[in-house]
């Protein structure tokens, strides 16, 4: 199974690469639409498009990866917002048309993504065309309103109507990033959903704050307002930047620990990272939300940590070999372990329960699912190994379903059973 581990590929990608496909095409369609409408009409203030332009060329070019492997623009994306959003500028008003706000916003992001493919890094049209889907929607509403007698001219007045629209570009884009997600990582949508608004939440906020920060400064200061108002959201960037930085720096310090375990002998190489693998996916398959996926994927990372407490390693590193009081005092000790770092407590809480049945035999608590996922993951793995044999899976599988009365969580096995079977169909 060492070659299949990252579950959702063959069909599922083509299903991806699909959706991603259309969005792209249909974001294609709307630029084309929208350069071949302000060609015709002439375009209208060309300093506030240049200014407006460049700023999402810049913001493209300083785009950055969230957790998760997301992908965001917030500079570009406020900026995109603000034009879409802009009333005034200085003492005359700002007519621009839809259409104009999309072409602008559109050539902005082109221009800002040239340089990453010049030096080899993914165009990321997806990300791109969802940014743009959402400023199209917010210019595609309020520049009628803007451009008429519908919006007072009082910020009090326009300000609710603001917030509304800037709340909408959000909630489009979200909605299309966990459609995406949902595809990839075969998730439920409506978990997919979930994160992602609670991951987007924070930046979102922020980028809606300096956009209407921009429409109403430019009253004042003109189109100086882009430029002093940009600077707290690439301040905020920056932090995000290095946050995104220490957290994969952090996961890859925990799978440099995890291998220990396969250097000293204690398993099978390889092993840690499968059953990782296997378990995110299994409690992806079981509607699990991102940060427990996080949790774990660290406790599987680590699972077989306690094994280093052994005189003589078990033969081949197959825990599910040995009797129940062994394997409980191997998942104590890596739970000892694990807890002297002082800040994974709940994954050392995770490992310790690793070895209990899910239905204990004397009532109390059954371990935690993230735990009971582990335990049928391992097992699966110290069954197949790195074999890529469907029958060798299916008979593994079929092993733990005989246990699933004590030992197994059913619904574990059974979501085990539905991964197992699709990695077959791909690598048939």
């Amino acid at each position: 199974m060492a070659g299949r581990t990252q579950e959702p590929r063959g069909f599922p990608r083509q299903v991806l690469e699909s959706g991603q496909s259309l969005l792209v095409l249909f974001a294609g369609v709307l630029l084309v639409a929208a350069v071949a409408q302000t060609a015709a009409n002439g375009v209208r203030d060309v300093q506030a498009a240049l200014v407006f332009g460049a700023l999402i060329a810049f913001g493209e070019l300083l785009r950055l990866n969230m957790p998760g492997d997301r992908e965001a623009a917030p500079i570009a994306t406020a900026g995109a917002l603000a034009y879409a959003l802009l009333l005034r500028v200085g003492d005359h008003m700002a007519v621009v048309g839809a259409q104009q706000v999309i072409a602008v916003a559109a050539i902005g992001m082109i221009i800002g993504a040239l340089p990453h493919l010049a030096v080899g890094r993914p165009a990321r049209l997806a990300g791109m065309a969802a940014r743009l889907l959402a400023v199209a929607c917010v210019a595609g509403v309020f520049r009628p309103l803007a451009d008429g007698t519908v919006i007072a001219r009082h910020w009090w007045s326009e300000l609710p109507v603001m917030i509304s629209l800037v709340i909408l570009a959000w909630l489009v884009e979200a909605v299309i990033a966990a459609l995406i997600r949902a595809d990839a990582l075969r998730g439920r949508f409506g978990v997919t959903l979930l994160d992602e608004l609670r991951v987007q939440l924070p930046l979102g906020s922020a980028i809606g704050a300096s956009a209407l920060l921009i429409v109403f400064a430019a009253e004042v200061m003109g189109l100086a307002a882009v430029a002093v108002f940009t600077a707290p959201l690439l301040v905020t960037q920056v932090a995000l930047r290095r946050y995104t930085g220490i957290r994969a720096t952090y996961l890859q310090t925990v799978r440099a620990l995890a291998r220990v375990t396969e250097i000293g002998g204690y398993v099978e190489p390889g092993h840690s990272a499968r059953v990782s693998r296997l378990a995110v996916t299994v409690g992806r398959e079981l509607g699990m939300s991102e940060p427990e996926l996080l949790q774990l994927e660290y406790a599987a990372l680590m699972h077989d940590i306690g094994q280093l407490s052994l005189r003589d390693p078990i033969p081949g590193g197959a825990t599910v070999l040995v009797v129940g009081d062994e394997q409980r005092r191997i998942a104590e000790y890596g739970a000892e372990v694990i807890q002297q770092a002082r800040v994974l407590d709940s994954v050392a809480d995770i490992v310790r329960r690793q070895s209990d049945p899910c239905r204990p035999a004397d009532h109390s608590p059954p371990p935690p699912l993230s735990s009971r996922i582990i335990r049928a993951a391992n097992a699966f793995d110290d069954l197949v190994g790195s074999s890529v044999e469907s029958t060798r899976s299916a008979a593994a599988v079929e092993r733990l379903s005989l246990d699933t009365a004590s030992e197994y969580d059913p619904r574990v096995v059974e979501a085990l059973s539905r991964v197992v079977s699709r990695r077959s169909v791909v690598g048939a």
